[in-house]
């Protein structure tokens, strides 16, 4: 059987959550292969809501679940992450956890630096959580990155921390905050060595032995394209590549190996922080489908920008990102809307553009070009079947999946697990 990669298709926030948790259910192995705990993913298992940033989603249902190397793993958010979901009845351990043993760390410089090079920004910030995601993945790709290896060889960490110092205290002073100390850092990594440790290996052995076996593995992704540091609307993107291609480097397995990818679209559009976004609402219709949808961030707590469906990112997401099926969700917002508008295509300079152009200034003179669609008087909230369906809504499906390029394969109608049409399994060839 195939493997999956489930990637988000717009500016993450899309539900990957409930549809990761409903995949995990055919899978033995979910591995997280990108991001960092600036990413969230909200599961709902009967009574009990699950908000995860770090942990992969398949532990929820007692899979075995991976922290590849390309994630950027702030020891002190994953403990307290483990010690929240424990507290809810769940057991996380080396037996159901394991973690890449070359995944660089995120130190307490990190989340400093980021947060006062974003003060420094002013009126211009980039809309970054501030958790130090930039400057981890600044560190590993200039060798200078404290790795979970390290730990296990105490007498190497002091060195390392004072080449990484060196930058960030130079960088920190330049920025007027408060600097650090390496005995200080050095204190916290060895206490926190016994306790993570125990995570560690070469998981990329362990992938390779499921491959090989047959296993099935889901590959869970963070953010999304158009999040993605050269595909998306760059400066306002992560850190990392958010493409499925990544699932590959990211966990230390082949690109054969990836099987079928999924990605993950919300019926609208929404959008947190900074950056372009053509189909932006800012009337009542927007604020109706942010109470609607509760577009909250599970990691920032901010709102949700909301706007129209644009087709023209999500087909450029699905060209890019290698996407072979969408999973929509949320279409249950949708009730009740007498019309509703998809963006076919941009306006600018007297053209009309199939695409989102790669510079910020381009990219923030585009206006949408609108296809107008009459909305369904019914309801699609924990609809299981396409019977179950308004005809209009069913129409709204088709026209997306025409616009994309891509088949919608799982349709989500509410936040229920159980809540979802499956056209076709990605697990099946």
């Amino acid at each position: 059987m195939p493997n999956v990669a489930v990637i988000g298709a717009q500016w993450g926030d899309e539900g990957k959550g409930k549809v990761v948790d409903w995949l995990a259910s055919r899978a033995e192995i979910v591995v997280r292969f990108q991001g960092g705990h600036n990413a969230g993913h909200t599961l709902v298992v009967g009574d009990q809501t699950y908000k995860l940033s770090l942990l992969p989603s398949g532990v929820v249902r007692g899979k075995l679940g991976i922290i590849g190397n390309g994630v950027v793993l702030d020891p002190t958010a994953l403990l307290a992450e483990i010690g929240r979901v424990t507290a809810q009845g769940l057991h996380v351990g080396p037996d159901n956890l394991r973690i890449a043993e070359n995944v660089p760390l995120i130190l307490p410089v990190h989340p400093a630096l980021d947060r006062a090079r974003e003060a420094a920004r002013g009126d211009r910030k980039i809309g970054t959580t501030g958790r130090g995601i930039g400057p981890a993945y600044e560190d590993k790709v200039a060798r200078r990155a404290i790795r979970l290896c390290d730990l296990a060889e105490p007498a190497s960490l002091g060195p390392k921390l004072d080449e990484l110092l060196l930058h960030h205290n130079t960088l920190l002073q330049g920025l007027g905050a408060d600097t650090f100390t390496k005995d200080a850092l050095l204190a916290e990594l060895l206490a926190l060595a016994p306790r993570l440790l125990p995570f560690a290996e070469p998981v990329w052995q362990r992938l390779d032995a499921a491959r090989a076996a047959g296993t099935r593995i889901l590959f869970e992704g963070a953010q999304a394209v158009m999040l993605d540091v050269d595909h998306g609307t760059y400066p306002f993107v992560t850190s990392s590549n958010t493409v499925a291609a990544t699932a590959a480097s990211g966990s230390g397995i082949g690109p054969s190996a990836i099987g079928t990818v999924l990605g993950i679209a919300k019926a609208y559009t929404t959008r947190v922080g900074s950056g372009p976004f053509p189909t932006e609402l800012t009337d009542a219709t927007g604020a109706l489908l942010g109470e609607r949808g509760h577009e909250f961030g599970t990691v920032t707590g901010r709102r949700r920008r909301c706007g129209w469906f644009d087709a023209v990112m999500v087909r450029q997401a699905v060209k890019v990102g290698g996407i072979q099926g969408l999973a929509l969700t949320k279409l249950d917002v949708l009730d009740g809307l007498p019309e509703l508008k998809v963006c076919v295509g941009y306006a600018r300079g007297g053209e009309t553009l199939r695409h989102l152009p790669a510079a910020a200034g381009a990219q923030a003179e585009v206006t949408p070009v609108y296809e107008t669609m009459e909305g369904w008087a019914g309801s699609t909230r924990g609809a299981r079947s396409w019977a179950d369906l308004p005809a209009q809504a069913v129409k709204y499906v088709r026209r997306i999946e025409e616009l994309v390029e891509a088949p919608v394969l799982l349709l989500s109608t509410s936040p229920e697990r159980d809540d979802t049409i499956l056209m076709k399994d990605p697990f099946v060839a």
